[in-house]
């Protein structure tokens, strides 16, 4: 394998170093000791300078004032805001221009790209349906509708039937009803993503302005003790133009979301075992650092290991995903691996270093005790390891190898 990285990326992520050295990852008050969120906003002053410096645009085409890189490219930006444990919806809001510029209706994506760009828009998605437990697209129906000319009981509507069954809703609209469950930075954003079911068709995906009537937010907080909302849709009225009905567009969106989450944790789990490695080497024991310790290397050994398999999943992932590349299985098996990895290992890497820190890894002035928070929080993120073994599991089944 060549994980070798374009000039381009590797500016990227200097540029990201850049920003994000100013970052401190106690900014915000300890999960620990605040109940409730940590704070009602995300990371203004974080946010307007990745846009001053371009990171917000770096996925979107030249025609929409970015550069035109790949998900690699978020993936490695993602990485470095990990470290810093950054409250900012960067995974969420490119994710969705990405989406959109991809498969999504060409005015919309020209009003609404070049904003989110330079900040002044934030988009998210809602991935985790009612539950977390069940596909995302289930828990909100999409029904086409005609506005009445004049003709009909003057209801507003037509019959359902005349909007059609195949997914079609003409030059008319959709409605929308449903709950999306921790959708993330929900309260901060401008549009909210969310997938939804028709009768007649596969998955799709509506674009809804956060302030649209029908759309109410209820506040939830997430195991790190950020601000997420239950979003509830009811009667919810989307242009056509809104909804993007293309073959394969969740799909590709909900990869991308999962492996941007793995990059998430990669860099989180590098910066913990670097916290780790740290603290082991000044601890003294018996006059010797605890890192010359056979038992304390063996494990910090496997946590690395852990992470190079980490590192090595995600690349393959998301230069699936990149280059719609072929493989023995679709790009959902590279995907769903990679999770499994990131799933396993980031948890693993928080609870040694935990173990390796004895007490004062629970010391609310120590950072340590926040990367554990978020650990666990994006090791659930869009489904645990289980979820996506079993996801493994029925590809292999549908895609025998050999």
């Amino acid at each position: 394998m060549d994980f070798t990285f374009t000039e381009e990326q590797q500016a990227a992520v200097e540029a990201a170093r850049a920003v994000f050295s100013d970052v401190a990852p106690d900014r915000a008050p300890s999960p620990a000791l605040t109940p409730g969120a940590v704070a009602e906003d995300i990371d203004r002053r974080l946010w307007h300078e990745l846009a001053r410096t371009d990171l917000l645009r770096l996925t979107l085409s030249p025609d929409h004032g970015g550069a035109g890189l790949d998900p690699i490219a978020l993936c490695l930006v993602l990485r470095e805001s990990a470290k810093v444990l950054a409250r900012v919806p960067l995974l969420e809001s490119c994710a969705v221009a990405m989406a959109l510029q991809r498969y999504g209706d060409r005015t919309l994506a020209a009003e609404l790209l070049p904003r989110a760009g330079r900040g002044e828009l934030i988009l998210t998605v809602g991935a985790n349906g009612r539950s977390g437990h069940d596909p995302a697209e289930l828990a909100v129906s999409a029904r086409p509708y005609r506005e009445d000319s004049g003709a009909g009981d003057g209801s507003g509507e037509s019959d359902p039937a005349d909007g059609g069954t195949d997914g079609s809703a003409g030059d008319s609209g959709w409605v929308l009803d449903g709950v999306q469950s921790a959708v993330p930075w929900a309260q901060a954003a401008d549009w909210i993503a969310v997938p939804a079911h028709t009768d007649g068709g596969g998955p799709v995906l509506a674009l809804v302005p956060r302030t649209r009537d029908g759309v109410t937010l209820a506040d939830q907080v997430s195991t790190n003790g950020e601000r997420l909302a239950e979003v509830r849709l009811d009667a919810v009225r989307v242009e056509a133009r809104e909804l993007i009905d293309a073959a394969g567009c969740w799909e590709w969106l909900r990869s991308l979301l999962t492996t941007g989450t793995c990059a998430l944790a990669l860099g989180l789990g590098e910066r913990v075992l670097a916290m780790t490695a740290e603290y082991t080497g000044k601890r003294e024991q018996f006059g010797f650092p605890v890192a010359t310790f056979q038992a304390v290397a063996v494990q910090a050994a496997d946590r690395y290991i852990d992470l190079r398999a980490m590192e090595a999943t995600l690349w393959q992932a998301a230069w699936r995903i990149s280059t719609d590349a072929g493989g023995p299985l679709p790009a959902a098996g590279d995907v769903a691996v990679a999770k499994i990895w990131a799933s396993d290992g980031v948890r693993r890497v928080a609870q040694t270093a935990q173990h390796l820190h004895g007490g004062f890894g629970a010391d609310t002035d120590y950072p340590l005790h926040r990367y554990h928070a978020w650990a666990k929080q994006i090791e659930l993120s869009l489904g645990p390891a289980a979820a996506h073994e079993e996801a493994l599991g029925d590809l292999l089944a549908a895609h025998p190898l050999g």
